[in-house]
């Protein structure tokens, strides 16, 4: 089940989400992303949704391999860079070179940094400064944003 963050209808408002102002590599309309996408998938990836914590079967998911974009199947996270955060979302505390963006996240009426896609620019998740070394970094993704390959 996907919870609509507070301010959520507002992404839908052309100067909501710098994301959406970007250009990517992949673009399609929404009627396209809906017919790629699952449900699920469209709201987290491109309405900025947040899957149940949880909710994922990628929380459990502990063979070697890569996770992949759900939306254009860029490589995003190596397995050995997963671990297990505690908070019900799959955690990595490194993404692969050049597979990620970030962007200020200020909804909710708190700070935070978003983490999308850099190719297709889905919604994947959060980025913490909470994470294990040797980063430090806990990037809390949605499950329903991944597709996992195994090696």
């Amino acid at each position: 089940m996907l919870r609509r963050h507070f301010l959520g209808s507002l992404a839908l408002l052309p100067f909501a989400s710098a994301v959406r102002a970007e250009s990517f590599e992949i673009t399609m309309t929404e009627a396209e992303w809906r017919a790629r996408l699952t449900p699920a998938q469209f709201a987290v990836l491109r309405d900025e949704d947040t899957e149940a914590a949880g909710s994922s079967p990628l929380n459990t998911e502990h063979r070697k391999g890569v996770y992949h974009c759900a939306g254009c199947d860029l490589p995003l996270y190596a397995s050995e860079t997963k671990y297990e955060s505690g908070t019900g979302w799959p955690s990595f505390w490194q993404a692969l070179p050049r597979a990620v963006a970030t962007k200020d996240d200020s909804s909710l009426f708190s700070r935070r940094t978003e983490v999308h896609c850099r190719r297709c620019g889905g919604h994947l998740g959060h980025v913490f400064d909470d994470g294990p070394e040797p980063t430090g970094k806990r990037y809390c993704m949605n499950g329903v944003a991944l597709r996992f390959v195994p090696a």
